[in-house]
C-alpha cells in the first residue's frame, strides 16, 4: 500500500464518515462524492479500502476513524435510523447493510473492530421516572464533544470505553430534573463504581452533559482531604474546563495555576480553539483553583450572580439559560469551607437562587457526607458535613445531588424517610467494570474450581499475590519479606525501562513507578517504617553482587514466568543478563536524590507536594495511611505491601489501592499482603477478607442487575428497597463503620461452625418461666448419666462432664421460635436458623450438651422436669444483657463437632459424636449472682427466676439460602420503625 493511496484514503473516509452523523449511508456513494473534490486521481474503491485495512496499526488514523464511528453506531440507544438493539450482532449487521459493504469488507472490519462486549450500566430507579434528553437542548453538545475527543485523542481511550462512558453519563443526566422546566424538582442519585476505576472520568462526563443541557452552577464535593480535592480540580480543569477558560481570569499565561507544569507547557490541556462564548457556546468560570479551595468571596457575591439576557423571563427559561456562562467549584468536605459557601449563596438574590439549575457531585459520598447521628433521639443534630449538604439542598430548590462511591453501603443505609438527607431516592446506577481495569477478579481465583491445579496461566493469585506471614516479636512484618517487596519494586522498574527501550514506547512512557507500603494509620508508625525501609534500601547492594544475586533469583523464579504468560505483547527480557543493564538506571531513578521513600500523611504543611503526580515524575516508595487510602489515585502503582486491618468492609475495600488501570505493566503488578494474624482473639487473613468482601460486592451487583429488569413497565424494586440486598460472608467485618449503621437492622446472621452466645434474656418472672417451659421436653430427654469429654484448655487437659441428648432440627427451631427475649436481639439468628432448618440438607440434628459440676455444689432440682441439674452464676454486666453465658472450657466440644476443628487431643468420646451435619447446643441453667437465694429455694429452682440460657453452633454445612451469612436492612422513618424486609426477603432467597 503506497502513501499516495493511504493519505487520500484516510482523508476521504474521514469526510465521508463525518457526513453520516444522522446514521450510516452507502459508503461507495459517499466516497465518490468526496473523492471528486479531494482526491480525483486516487483509486478509492471498496476493494482498495479492504486490502488496506490489515496494513494499519490499531492507533493509525483510518482504523481510529472506523473504530469510533462503528462503536458510536453500535452504542446509540435511540437511533432514528434503526429499531435494532444496541451492542448486538443484529445492530452491526444492519449498519453493514446501510453502508452497502461486501461480505469480505464486513468480515475485515468486524475482525479489527469487534462488536463491544461491555455491558450496560445497571439502573435501579424510582417508579415512572421522567427522562429528558440533554443532548437536544441548547443547540449544541460543546463540552461533551470536547471531552469525548480529548479522551479519544489525548488519553487514547478505546472507542468502546468512550461510548460506554457516554452511555453511563446519559443514564445519570436524563434522570436529573430538566433545567428548563417550570416546577423545581430535586433528583437524588448514587453512582456505584469500582475502587480506582475511573469514577472521576464518569462524573466529568456527567458535568459536561449537564452543562450542555443547561445546568449553570456545578459544585463538586471533592473528598475530605486536600490531596483529593486538588487532584480532582486539576483533572476537571485539564480535561473539561480547558485552556481558554483557565486563562479568562488571568493577565497572562504565567499567572495560570499550571504555568510551570510540563503538561501545560506541552499542550496536554484541552483546547477549545478560542473562547467558547465567542464560538457560539458559553464559558466556565471557576470559583476554585488547584491551590485554593473555596473562600468567602472578597468582592461580594458578584461571582455567583448570573445576568439574565431576557429580564422578563426566569433564569431557567432557555432564552436566559443557554446564553449564560456556567460556574464551577471543587470544594473540600470541610466544615469551614462549606460554611463559607452556604453563607455566600444565601446572599445571592433569592429569586435568582430559586431559578438556578445546580448540579452537586459528591465524590466519595460515603465518606463524611452521611449523617451518623440518630435524629430520632432527643437533642441530636446532623453531623456537620451532612448538615451543610442538607442546607445546600434546602436553599437551592433546583439542585440535583449525585453521589459517587465504590463502597455504597453507607449510602443505602441512609434513612429513606429523611427527606432532608442524601438517600438516593431517584436512582442508583452501578457502572460496568471498565475496559482495561485491574480489579478484585485479577487478584483472586473466583472462577477456578477449588480442586483445579494452579498455574501461571490460570491463577491470578499465583501470579500477583505474595504472602506476608512471618512477624517479628513486635508484630511487624519480617524484614526478608519487606526486602523481597522492595527488590520486586526495583526489578519491575528495570523491566519498565527495558520496555521503553526495546518496545518502542519511548522514554517517559512509564511516567510514574510507585510502591505503596500501608501498615498503619498512625503518623508515628509511618516515621518508624520510613526509617526501616530506608535502612533496607541503603543495605540492599543493588549495584553489588549480593543485590544482583537476589534480583536474578527473583527474576527467574517469579517475574519471568508470570510475564511469559501475561505480558500482553509487551517485551519481556529473555534472561536476567538482558535486563541487568537497566537496573542501575532503575536504582538511580528511585533513590538518586537520597529520597527513595517518602511519607504522605498529615504531618507535613504542604501535604500534596510529594504526591503531585500531575506536576512531577515520581519513582518512589510511598508510606501512607488515610491520605492515600481513599479516592486519591496513586499513579504507576506496581508493588503494594499491605498489612493494615480494618473493622468494616468499606474501609478495607477503599484501601485496595492496587486496583486500577495498569496498561503496559499488568504482568508486573504484585501484592504483598498479610495472611493469618491474631486480632482481638481471632485469626485474620487479610487476603481472604478481601476475597470475601469482593465476592459480597459481586453479589450485590448481581442482585442489582437481576432486579433492574422492568416487569410490566414498572421496576421490580426501587432505591428505597435496596438495603435488604446488602449481605456479607464475614460476620466479624461490618459492611461500613458502626456509626453509619445506626439506622440499620440485622435481618439474618449466620455463623456456621462458630459458637454463638446469646445474652439478651428477659427479666420478668412470666417470661423466664415461659422460656424454661419450652425447654422442658429437652431437659427430660437428657441422658440419665453424664458423658465425660476431654480437651486441652489453657495448656492442660480438662474433663467436662455433661448430660446429653439428640433432638431434631425442627424441634430446636420450634423451641427458639417460642422463646421470649429482651428486645429483638435474637431475630437475626432466628431468621438464619429458619433458613438452615427449612433447607433440609444442611442440618441433620442437634447434640444438646448440659455441662455438670463434678461436685454437688451449685446443683438444684427442676421439679417440672423431674431432674437435678448444675447451675451457673452470671451477672447482667450490660444490664439488662448478660456479659457472657458460655464457659471457655466447654467450647472445644462444640468447635470439634460443628466445625471439625481439631484440638490437638483426639478424644474418643467426642469423636464418637461427630457427624457431618450436626449442630451443638450447650444448655446453661443460669442463676443471677445477686439473686441466688431467691432462685434456689430449699434446693429447688424457682422457674420465675431461673434463666434457661444456651449457646449454639450450626455445622459448617449450614450456609442458609446462599454464601451471604449476614444481611442488613434499613429502617424507613416514614413507615414508623418498620424495616424494609419484604422486598429483601425475596431478593436474597431467589
Amino acid at each position: 500500500m503506497t502513501d499516495q493511496i493511504t493519505d487520500p484514503l484516510v482523508e476521504v473516509h474521514a469526510a465521508a464518515l463525518a457526513g453520516m452523523k444522522r446514521g450510516p449511508k452507502n459508503l461507495a456513494r459517499s466516497v465518490a462524492f468526496y473523492r471528486e473534490d479531494m482526491a480525483p486521481d486516487a483509486d478509492l474503491s471498496e476493494e482498495e479500502f479492504r486490502e488496506a485495512l490489515p496494513a494499519y496499526h490499531q492507533d493509525d488514523a483510518l482504523l481510529r476513524l472506523w473504530r469510533v464511528q462503528l462503536t458510536e453506531w453500535d452504542f446509540t440507544k435511540s437511533a432514528q435510523w434503526t429499531d435494532t438493539e444496541p451492542r448486538t450482532r443484529e445492530r452491526r449487521n444492519f449498519v453493514h447493510e446501510l453502508l452497502g459493504l461486501a461480505p469480505e469488507t464486513r468480515e475485515a472490519l468486524d475482525t479489527l473492530v469487534p462488536v463491544s462486549i461491555l455491558n450496560d450500566e445497571v439502573v435501579i430507579s424510582r417508579e415512572t421516572p421522567t427522562l429528558w434528553d440533554a443532548s437536544s437542548r441548547g443547540g449544541h453538545r460543546w463540552y461533551w464533544e470536547k471531552y469525548k475527543n480529548y479522551l479519544a485523542e489525548q488519553k487514547r481511550w478505546e472507542a468502546d470505553s468512550v461510548a460506554s462512558l457516554e452511555s453511563a453519563a446519559e443514564s445519570v443526566v436524563e434522570r436529573l430534573a430538566d433545567p428548563t422546566q417550570e416546577l423545581p424538582y430535586q433528583s437524588r442519585g448514587l453512582v456505584v463504581g469500582y475502587v480506582q476505576s475511573g469514577k472521576t472520568a464518569n462524573f466529568t462526563g456527567v458535568i459536561a452533559k449537564a452543562l450542555d443541557g443547561g445546568y449553570r452552577l456545578v459544585i463538586v464535593l471533592g473528598g475530605s482531604i486536600n490531596l483529593l480535592r486538588a487532584q480532582t480540580q486539576r483533572r476537571i480543569d485539564k480535561e473539561l474546563v480547558g485552556r481558554e477558560n483557565l486563562l479568562r481570569s488571568v493577565q497572562s499565561e504565567i499567572d495560570s495555576d499550571y504555568a510551570t507544569e510540563s503538561d501545560w507547557l506541552e499542550g496536554k490541556f484541552l483546547r477549545h480553539g478560542g473562547s467558547p462564548s465567542e464560538l457560539g457556546a458559553f464559558d466556565i468560570i471557576r470559583l476554585t483553583t488547584k491551590e485554593d479551595d473555596y473562600k468567602a468571596l472578597q468582592a461580594g457575591i458578584d461571582a455567583l450572580e448570573i445576568d439574565k439576557k431576557d429580564r422578563n423571563s426566569p433564569l431557567y427559561h432557555p432564552s436566559n439559560l443557554y446564553a449564560s456562562n456556567a460556574r464551577l467549584m471543587v470544594v473540600k468536605k470541610n466544615n469551614d469551607v462549606l460554611k463559607k459557601l452556604v453563607s455566600d449563596l444565601k446572599r445571592v438574590n433569592r429569586p435568582l437562587l430559586q431559578q438556578l439549575p445546580v448540579l452537586i457531585i459528591d465524590d466519595e459520598s460515603d465518606e463524611a457526607s452521611v449523617n451518623t447521628t440518630d435524629l430520632k433521639k432527643p437533642n441530636t443534630k446532623r453531623t456537620a458535613i451532612n448538615s451543610w449538604i442538607s442546607e445546600l439542598l434546602r436553599i437551592l430548590p433546583r439542585a440535583q445531588y449525585v453521589g459517587y462511591t465504590a463502597t455504597p453501603f453507607a449510602n443505602v443505609f441512609v434513612d429513606p424517610g429523611d427527606t432532608a438527607d442524601i438517600f438516593p431516592s431517584d436512582f442508583i446506577i452501578a457502572l460496568d467494570r471498565p475496559h482495561g481495569y485491574m480489579g478484585a477478579r485479577d487478584f483472586h481465583d473466583f472462577d477456578l474450581d477449588p480442586d483445579e491445579e494452579r498455574a501461571w496461566s490460570n491463577s491470578h493469585e499465583l501470579c500477583h499475590v505474595r504472602d506476608i506471614r512471618n512477624l517479628d516479636e513486635d508484630g511487624e512484618g519480617d524484614e526478608d519479606e519487606l526486602r523481597a517487596a522492595i527488590d520486586m519494586f526495583v526489578l519491575t522498574a528495570a523491566v519498565k525501562l527495558y520496555r521503553e527501550d526495546k518496545g518502542g514506547l519511548g522514554h517517559g512512557y512509564y511516567r510514574h513507578h510507585t510502591m505503596l507500603v500501608h501498615e498503619s494509620r498512625l503518623n508515628a508508625d509511618h516515621r518508624a517504617l520510613h526509617a526501616r525501609i530506608r535502612r533496607l534500601w541503603l543495605t540492599s547492594q543493588y549495584l553489588g553482587e549480593q543485590g544482583n544475586n537476589r534480583l536474578k533469583k527473583l527474576f527467574e523464579d517469579d517475574l519471568r514466568p508470570v510475564s511469559a504468560e501475561r505480558a500482553d505483547g509487551f517485551p519481556v527480557p529473555g534472561s536476567f543478563e538482558e535486563l541487568a543493564p537497566y537496573i542501575g538506571t532503575a536504582w538511580q531513578n528511585i533513590g538518586a536524590d537520597d529520597r527513595p521513600v517518602i511519607v504522605i500523611n498529615g504531618d507535613k504543611e504542604n501535604e500534596y507536594r510529594d504526591a503531585d503526580f500531575d506536576g512531577t515524575r515520581i519513582w518512589k516508595m510511598l508510606i501512607g495511611g488515610q491520605k492515600l487510602s481513599r479516592g486519591f489515585t496513586v499513579e504507576g502503582l506496581t508493588v503494594s505491601y499491605y498489612r493494615r486491618r480494618a473493622s468494616n468492609a468499606s474501609t478495607l475495600m477503599q484501601m485496595g489501592r492496587w486496583f486500577g488501570f495498569r496498561k503496559g505493566y499488568r504482568d508486573l503488578v504484585r501484592l504483598y499482603i498479610g495472611r493469618t494474624e491474631e486480632s482481638r482473639g481471632q485469626e485474620v487473613d487479610l487476603y481472604k477478607a478481601f476475597e470475601a468482601i469482593c465476592q459480597d460486592e459481586e453479589d450485590f451487583r448481581q442482585q442489582l442487575k437481576k432486579y433492574s429488569v422492568m416487569v410490566g413497565q414498572k421496576p421490580q424494586i426501587t432505591p428505597a428497597q435496596i438495603p435488604p440486598l446488602v449481605f456479607q460472608r464475614l460476620p466479624w467485618l461490618k459492611p461500613t463503620s458502626r456509626n453509619k449503621m445506626y439506622n440499620t437492622r440485622l435481618v439474618s446472621q449466620g455463623t456456621p461452625g462458630r459458637l454463638e452466645d446469646p445474652t439478651a434474656y428477659p427479666v420478668t418472672a412470666g417470661k423466664l418461666r415461659h422460656n424454661t417451659t419450652q425447654w422442658l421436653p429437652v431437659i427430660r430427654s437428657l441422658s440419665p448419666g453424664t458423658t465425660t469429654f476431654t480437651h486441652p484448655h489453657n495448656g492442660r487437659l480438662v474433663q467436662v462432664d455433661a448430660l446429653t441428648t439428640i433432638i431434631e432440627p425442627k424441634d430446636f427451631l420450634e423451641i427458639v421460635r417460642s422463646l421470649k427475649w429482651q428486645g429483638d436481639r435474637f431475630e437475626s439468628h432466628l431468621q438464619y436458623l429458619d433458613e438452615v432448618t427449612e433447607a433440609g440438607d444442611q442440618l441433620d440434628d442437634w447434640l444438646v450438651v448440659a455441662p455438670q459440676h463434678r461436685t454437688n455444689v451449685r446443683r438444684a432440682r427442676l421439679a417440672e422436669a423431674d431432674r437435678t441439674l448444675s447451675w451457673f452464676s452470671r451477672v447482667r454486666r450490660r444490664d439488662p444483657l448478660f456479659g457472657a453465658i458460655g464457659e471457655p472450657k466447654h467450647r472445644p466440644i462444640a468447635r470439634r463437632i460443628a466445625s471439625g476443628e481439631t484440638t490437638g487431643h483426639e478424644d474418643p468420646v467426642t469423636e464418637s459424636l461427630v457427624r457431618p451435619r450436626r449442630g451443638v447446643v450447650i444448655l446453661y441453667p443460669v442463676v443471677e449472682q445477686a439473686k441466688v437465694d431467691e432462685t434456689i429455694v430449699d434446693g429447688m429452682f424457682d422457674t420465675g427466676r431461673l434463666v434457661t440460657a444456651f449457646d449454639f453452633a450450626t455445622p459448617l454445612t449450614a450456609r442458609g439460602s446462599g454464601d451471604a451469612l449476614v444481611r442488613f436492612t434499613t429502617i424507613d422513618s416514614s413507615q414508623g420503625d418498620d424495616a424494609m424486609v419484604d422486598a429483601g426477603a425475596n431478593a436474597v432467597r431467589d
